[in-house]
């Protein structure tokens, strides 16, 4: 390293202990407790602007080492960075389109098996490319697809399940992996919120995202580990592995890496569609692709977050617990969550569900809180096709497909919120947090 650059980074470490270190303040009641946000310190800070010296800007050097030691943290033969987590989620299906697979690529009216209380952006990319949600219900205390429903939803249309791991929480792999094996279906796990969890299954604990055919990460700031934007995928599947990146960037058929030439040997020897002969095989586009490529300095600061993942994911679980033990006895007006079963969740937040005998609403908690200063979210879309998005489907009564009831679902959309259990919420939060909870809960 340079001697100047060297100077950089110090002052770059001095700047954050006094802009950031040295204005930390202890938690006071009436400060407000955010569901989720940044945990970082100067070595985010220094990775992102020794990243920015380099002013390469594109994916480069960072990026290569993130994806390198995501893949060995998850256990994966290989991982992609993307701009996003929706960008992941829109690639991890659109690979699945790709004519490479052949008779299991999914084709416009094929359908794919998902749940409607979750995020949108699951289930945006088989609606935006012309296949059919088929939605199921879910369970509660686990808030994940009813395995029980599966066999109802598949039809000789089904050829994917795609769905989440609600707020951290495992959904019943063992089964869903069994049914996809079953009618030989393809499984994306979306994994933006469980970064970190584990299920056991065929006798070893693996990490959520790594047991189906592709997983998704997100790295927005609320989420386990942040690049500001960013996302990722993993796969274990070197044919998977080439279609996602292709579709991310442009759609190209070549595989190098970026500056690099002719990996394969063969950039000018080679014959594609009714392009001539020889013609420059980094130029050559075997999908419809986008640029949905990160930067390296996003990519710097997801390498330094990585490195504090493991004590991000104790934290997220010692606070959840924390909760669940103290706010169990309001078990008569709340449904407290509930692990799946051989499983080890990364928490992405604590839900917290308001029983029809309760005394008192879900917006009527939820308003006592925002006004304590304790910030709250909604189990994401609650019911997705009751949304304005579905306006124009729901009158038509086209393009997607409701499998029995969606009775916990819209329960979910009436009755349930969360609170937050992320690194940075001191002993005094949870604590003020409980005790707003209970003070709502004695009073009706």
């Amino acid at each position: 390293m340079s001697t100047k650059r060297e100077q950089i980074i110090q002052l770059v470490k001095e700047y954050y202990r006094e802009e950031f270190e040295s204005k930390k303040k202890d938690f006071e009641p009436g400060d407000k407790i955010s569901y989720g946000g940044r945990f970082f310190n100067d070595e985010e800070m220094c990775a992102l602007v020794d990243s920015s010296l380099d002013f390469w800007l594109t994916t480069g050097r960072y990026a290569a080492r993130f994806e390198k030691e995501m893949a060995q943290f998850l256990n994966v033969r290989f991982c992609s960075l993307t701009n996003s987590g929706s960008s992941a989620n829109l690639l991890a299906f659109m690979t699945l389109t790709s004519p490479k697979l052949g008779d299991r690529r999914i084709k416009r009216g094929d359908e794919v098996i998902t749940v409607a209380a979750g995020f949108p952006t699951t289930v945006t990319p088989v609606i935006q490319f012309g296949a059919v949600p088929v939605f199921v219900d879910v369970t509660i205390p686990g808030y994940n697809i009813d395995v029980t429903k599966l066999e109802d939803a598949f039809s000789d249309k089904t050829k994917a399940v795609m769905v989440a791991h609600t707020l951290g929480n495992p959904f019943d792999i063992a089964a869903v992996k069994q049914f996809c094996d079953k009618h030989g279906l393809w499984l994306i796990e979306d994994n933006c919120d469980a970064l970190g969890s584990r299920y056991f299954i065929d006798g070893e604990w693996k990490y959520t995202g790594t047991i189906g055919d592709i997983g998704t990460s997100s790295f927005y700031p609320p989420h386990h580990m942040t690049m500001g934007e960013g996302g990722a995928l993993y796969t274990n599947n070197l044919q998977l592995k080439r279609i996602i990146e292709s579709f991310r960037d442009w759609g190209r058929d070549c595989y190098c890496n970026s500056g690099k030439d002719d990996t394969c040997k063969r950039r000018f020897t080679q014959q594609f569609g009714e392009l001539p002969l020889g013609y420059d095989h980094k130029y050559v586009y075997s999908h419809f692709g986008y640029n949905l490529k990160v930067t390296d300095m996003q990519a710097a600061i997801g390498c330094a977050q990585l490195q504090k993942l493991p004590a991000i994911i104790d934290a997220r679980k010692q606070n959840w617990k924390y909760l669940r033990e103290k706010l169990s006895v309001y078990g008569n007006k709340l449904i407290l969550p509930e692990p799946t079963e051989n499983s080890d969740p990364s928490w992405f937040g604590f839900v917290i569900n308001v029983k029809p005998d309760a005394g008192f609403t879900r917006n009527e908690i939820v308003d006592y809180l925002e006004k304590n200063g304790i910030q709250t979210r909604m189990l994401f879309a609650g019911n997705l096709i009751k949304h304005p998005c579905f306006d124009e489907m729901r009158t038509k009564k086209e393009g997607y497909r409701v499998c029995g009831d969606l009775t916990n679902t819209d329960a979910i959309m009436s009755d349930v919120f969360w609170i937050g259990v992320y690194p940075g919420m001191t002993r005094k939060m949870l604590d003020f947090m409980i005790e707003k909870i209970g003070e709502f809960c004695h009073a009706r």
